[in-house]
């Protein structure tokens, strides 16, 4: 499979009112996640596709993150070809965390990248 004509985008250039969605597994999402994301691991993604649907109805642009791009630039393609708009963001939840992005945990915990 080749991600040469998959959109990509850089963590620092997500807007801040983008919806983001994260295909990390739970572990992952509990240690560290952005506040307002939706979860869906990916091997969760076509079984719970009409949940995604019903979130982005209005056409927005769905920022696909995993830890570092491959997980989610594979959801992205998928999503592509199910006719949504979707981007990879780059670098994933590391280039999130260095970039100073926001994030929070679950537990209280400081929010980390596993």
């Amino acid at each position: 499979m080749a991600f040469a004509q998959l959109p990509e985008v850089e963590a620092a250039a997500v807007p801040a009112d983008g919806f983001l969605l994260d295909v990390r597994e739970n572990d992952e999402w509990a240690a560290g996640h952005v506040e307002g994301a939706l979860h869906v691991p990916m091997s969760e993604i076509v079984a719970r596709f009409g949940e995604l649907t019903e979130v982005v109805a209005d056409g927005r642009r769905v920022h696909v993150v995993c830890r570092v791009g491959g997980r989610s630039a594979q959801v992205a393609q998928y999503l592509m070809a199910q006719g949504l708009d979707a981007v990879n963001v780059g670098g994933g939840m590391l280039a999130w965390h260095a970039a100073g992005r926001p994030m929070v945990s679950e537990g209280g915990q400081p929010a980390s990248v596993l």
